[in-house]
């Protein structure tokens, strides 16, 4: 499978990279800055690039199977002014799937069922700036074509990966504090052959 992998210098999506080139696909990554991939393998192509830029986008998703972003909000709108470009890259080159690492935030809240966690009394941020940014992105990929899911964890500590965790569409599983990286970061990629939550929003916790 010919994956594309965005924010791959990233603590999650490194780990994807990681997970992808191991099970010998190959990986595509677009990164501003090469030199922080430490990591050499003949199936492993890096494009030195922007996401906020539409050639590179173009470049990055020409003969790609499956695009994982692991972008994060790093305090700006990189993640919202990206997505309609990946998203007509992925029209125009005929691909279906699309996986991106969302936060917590955008899920529903349990307490008050017509909002997100974001808006509610639920979240503890003292911010929703990051949660807005996930949110446009949520809005855009329903209003699309593609078969999409954002895998929306809670804390994320660096950790261990543990391998046993939860998962709910929609939801944060109860009383779910915190999930590892890697544990995040494996659970994203196995989405590459799941089909069950497609056009959703899935919460992992442990």
């Amino acid at each position: 499978m010919n994956i594309l992998i965005l924010g791959a210098t990233g603590r999650v999506g490194g780990h994807i990279v990681t997970y992808a080139l191991h099970d010998r696909h190959r990986v595509t990554v677009l990164v501003r800055t090469p030199e922080k991939i430490q990591m050499n393998n003949e199936k492993l192509t890096i494009i030195q690039g922007n996401v906020l830029n539409k050639d590179d986008i173009v470049r990055a998703t020409h003969g790609i199977d499956v695009v994982i972003s692991a972008l994060n909000t790093d305090g700006t709108t990189t993640l919202s002014e990206s997505m309609p470009l990946l998203i007509e890259a992925m029209n125009n080159e005929g691909i279906q799937r699309i996986i991106t690492v969302g936060t917590a935030g955008i899920l529903q809240s349990r307490t008050a069922p017509n909002l997100l966690r974001y808006q509610s009394s639920e979240s503890k941020r003292k911010t929703t700036r990051a949660a807005e940014e996930h949110h446009k992105v949520y809005e855009m990929l329903q209003q699309s074509t593609l078969e999409w899911t954002i895998v929306c964890p809670t804390y994320l500590p660096d950790g261990e990966s543990v391998g046993n965790y939860r998962v709910e569409r929609h939801f944060l599983p109860e009383g779910g504090v915190e999930i590892s990286v890697p544990d995040t970061a494996q659970f994203t990629y196995s989405q590459i052959n799941n089909s069950d939550f497609i056009q959703s929003r899935v919460g992992i916790a442990y």
